[in-house]
């Protein structure tokens, strides 16, 4: 009975905590993803070894080096979507009235063709969900301050946590324990975010590429939408192809602008989402399919959008540490994609 209490009562906090703890977790989201490039950057730069007093202090300058190409990378990515994104997006918002009209015009097409009772209310509003979504997002621009403030202090503190690890466990094994745990997280979070940003960035630009070939408008807002919810898993890449494949459908291009952008955006969903990523991400994690889509339910009924963003990593944090402790194993066992889970290391 305490057990369930305690299981509501987190889930009411994670509920009513939202304003604090989304800003949070974003901070802590591109705080975990430049240092994963940086790790990248670091691997090709010398004096890999931190313990060689030798080289020390050309390790440490390596280190700058490495996280400072790493916040260039970051902030020019962020510098393409400001100056180059943004205007299409403003643009594509003020012609969502007429693809609402021509989506009706659409149904009342398909029901006299197949002999089906058309309802309009079965169509869905375009333009008051562009609204929602875009509340969401202004609400989440508008933590930028605190999500910058929450990154800087991420930076600083970030190289006092071991010492706060050693104060904290005193235990000589429990210690090494932890460490190991959140060693194991730190590592298989960095490169899935790692690799799920390379997979994503390159669907995005083929998917770009394909549609500029092909002359679809809006080209530049369908990739960024490739790019952005390739992180929610299946749900995102689902509603990033049919978006343009309905506008493609609607727009008045004919029938074959529809199934050239099908055929190009689902041939990169079976490329890059379903044989690329799975090599490079989920069969690495090993993670259940149905797992991840629970999940994805779950933290997105709690924090929306936001909450689909973060829910495989917060997966994969649970099934590292829930593979480690005897009374949790079976919690990854569930997790797991066959039943197979990292071994209970044994530190002495």
């Amino acid at each position: 009975m305490n057990k369930i209490i305690i299981a509501i009562s987190s889930i009411f906090i994670l509920w009513i905590g939202r304003p604090i703890l989304i800003p949070f977790f974003v901070a802590v989201f591109f705080w975990y993803l430049i240092n994963a490039i940086a790790t990248y950057y670091r691997h090709a730069l010398p004096y890999q070894n931190k313990n060689d007093c030798k080289h020390c202090t050309q390790y440490c300058f390596y280190n700058f080096i490495s996280l400072f190409l790493s916040l260039i990378t970051m902030g020019l990515l962020i510098l393409l979507i400001a100056t180059q994104i943004k205007p299409m997006f403003s643009e594509f918002m003020g012609i969502l009235p007429e693809l609402q009209r021509k989506l009706s015009l659409f149904g009342e097409f398909l029901s006299e063709s197949f002999g089906f009772k058309f309802d309009i209310n079965m169509i869905p509003n375009i333009p008051q969900i562009a609204k929602s979504v875009g509340s969401s997002v202004a609400s989440l621009a508008a933590s930028v301050g605190m999500i910058l403030i929450y990154m800087l202090f991420l930076f600083i503190e970030q190289g006092t946590f071991e010492n706060k690890l050693s104060h904290l466990f005193t235990d000589n094994a429990k210690s090494k324990k932890i460490r190991f745990i959140l060693s194991s997280i730190d590592n298989n979070m960095k490169k899935y975010l790692f690799m799920k940003t390379i997979i994503s960035l390159a669907t995005g630009i083929c998917g770009y590429i394909w549609l500029r070939a092909i002359g679809l408008e809006f080209a530049g807002v369908w990739a960024f939408l490739l790019f952005l919810l390739n992180y929610i898993p299946t749900i995102g890449s689902v509603v990033a192809c049919g978006l343009p494949i309905l506008f493609a459908l609607i727009s008045g291009n004919g029938l074959d602008m529809a199934i050239l952008t099908a055929l190009g955006l689902i041939g990169l969903q079976i490329l890059w989402g379903n044989i690329l990523d799975p090599k490079l991400t989920g069969k690495a994690l090993n993670i259940s399919t149905l797992a991840i889509l629970v999940n994805l339910v779950f933290w997105g009924l709690i924090w929306g959008i936001a909450g689909m963003f973060f829910s495989v990593p917060i997966l994969v944090a649970l099934y590292v540490a829930a593979a480690q402790f005897d009374s949790t194993r079976w919690i990854a066992v569930l997790l797991s994609a066959d039943g197979t889970i990292p071994e209970k290391t044994k530190i002495k």
